[in-house]
């Protein structure tokens, strides 16, 4: 039988998945009181540093500790699904069986792209954040891989991405990823903490944790270069849709989207 563990990314406490490929962490465990579920401050983590990279602290864990076939990530309040309408969404998402058949056949699911039509993902990010962070990931790149160069260039001049950290991967592409992710994360950490960076040691809390956000982007970049180095095709990755537990704040999106573009007001908080 294929093993597969899907990580659920939560803070808090929530209601969540009762299917067994779902597996509830709590990310930044290192920092907050026990909420009951697995913690990523077990084995070899990086959970303190969760107020700055966010879920990827339980990226991190489920890499370093899990011993698996297939390695999954999604949040506990955004999740893969294949349909809408169940008055609970929890009854929408994935289930086992459906799980199972995707990865009999895909090596990488990912969500539904997202499009931002008129913003790049660079200038999005430079409206929304601050682009001297994106700008030294391209130093290290240039300097460690420099042949995700180009990759990086085209993607980040893309109208759409793969966001919200959310994937299922079989677990030798996981191991690739993290190994290219983490590397480059931990080097701008280093910069960072030299003050290579503008802004980085007066941010806000919401705009502290840039090094998830970067890792959207460089999640992009990594998954084409698989396809140009011709480690993976096109056929083993599989588009899957994804729904939001709870309500969006649509007006405030939109009108924030718009502030940030035309009149430069950087993000404040989540929506």
């Amino acid at each position: 039988m294929v093993s597969i563990k899907i990580i659920v990314a939560t803070h808090k406490k929530a209601k969540m998945p009762v299917y067994k490929s779902y597996m509830p962490v709590q990310v930044g465990a290192a920092l907050k009181p026990n909420l009951g579920y697995v913690k990523d401050n077990t084995g070899e983590n990086i959970s303190d540093k969760n107020p700055s990279y966010s879920e990827l602290t339980g990226l991190y864990w489920a890499w370093k500790n899990l011993n698996v076939d297939y390695v999954g990530l999604v949040h506990y309040r955004r999740y893969f699904a294949l349909r809408k309408g169940n008055k609970d969404p929890l009854k929408n998402i994935l289930n086992d069986d459906e799980i199972n058949k995707l990865i009999q056949e895909y090596n990488v699911i990912i969500p539904q792209k997202r499009h931002y039509y008129i913003e790049s993902l660079y200038s999005h990010y430079s409206h929304t954040h601050y682009k001297s962070q994106l700008d030294e990931v391209e130093k290290i790149i240039e300097a460690v891989y420099p042949e995700y160069l180009s990759t990086y260039k085209k993607v980040l001049n893309r109208k759409w991405g793969y966001m919200f950290n959310m994937m299922i991967m079989k677990k030798e592409y996981l191991d690739s990823y993290c190994n290219w992710l983490f590397d480059i994360l931990f080097r701008l950490e280093e910069n960072v903490n030299k003050e290579q960076v503008a802004n980085a040691n007066n941010l806000s809390k919401f705009q502290g944790r840039f090094y998830g956000r970067i890792s959207e982007i460089l999640f992009n970049v990594w998954l084409q270069q698989q396809l140009n180095f011709g480690y993976l095709q096109k056929k083993e990755i599989k588009e899957v849709k994804y729904i939001y537990i709870g309500k969006v704040d649509m007006g405030r999106k939109i009108l924030s989207f718009m502030s940030a573009k035309f009149f430069h007001r950087k993000y404040n908080r989540s929506f």
